[in-house]
């Protein structure tokens, strides 16, 4: 190995223990209330501009995060998405949107920290236009495409209602089992595959609710 390939693969792995260790901190203790030198102390760096130096400033730290479990996500819903072919199933598209993020939990070493800290960036304005930004991509809008061609008799502001409060109930329930699970409490689904098929059930019971005419 060259000193130029050590020092490279030296600067990768601190850049992985530096997110690692900041997904962690974040998830237990909440994006604003851990510092970048902190997240340099807790991961052994004796430099504690560590962060700074090797993603620049904080959102760019919390883009590396999500950038780093977006990717094997879209991975899984690309399959799925393409399995589901042009089903007029509301529950096909669902589990579309569902799966992948329980799967990619599933794969994780326990315990998990990434469905916590999604959470938090998600209450946030701003750095929810971030986590849209670095996930959104061609298979989740052909999973919402499929998922609109299901639903073409839903009023539009009752579709972006529904949309809103199925993304809300997603994201909140796989961090509330997450923190269950770390926490070594019971949970109602004995494995992230069956806890995702009571979550698939509820959305798409939202999805097929009926609509009560306004008064």
């Amino acid at each position: 190995m060259t000193p130029a390939t050590a020092r490279h693969a030296r600067v990768a792995a601190t850049r992985e223990l530096l997110i690692s260790t900041a997904e962690r901190l974040f998830a237990e203790h909440g994006v604003f209330a851990v510092s970048n030198r902190q997240i340099s102390e807790a991961a052994g760096q004796g430099n504690n501009a560590a962060v700074g130096y090797h993603f620049g400033t904080k959102t760019d730290l919390l883009r590396a995060i999500v950038r780093r479990h977006s990717e094997p996500i879209a991975a899984v819903r690309r399959r799925m998405v393409d399995a589901t072919g042009d089903s007029a199933e509301v529950r096909d598209w669902v589990a579309c949107l569902v799966r992948p993020s329980t799967e990619h939990l599933a794969e994780l070493p326990h315990p998990t920290w990434y469905a916590r800290f999604g959470a938090q960036l998600m209450t946030d304005p701003v750095l929810r236009e971030m986590v849209i930004d670095e996930s959104f991509g061609p298979s989740i809008q052909q999973t919402l495409d499929g998922l609109n061609r299901c639903l073409p008799g839903l009023p539009l502001p009752v579709r972006i209602e529904r949309g809103d409060m199925a993304r809300n109930l997603l994201v909140h329930m796989l961090a509330e089992r997450e923190r269950a699970l770390a926490d070594g409490a019971h949970t109602a689904r004995a494995s992230w595959h069956t806890y995702a098929t009571g979550l698939i059930d509820a959305i798409t019971a939202i999805w097929l609710a009926p609509v009560t005419p306004a008064d």
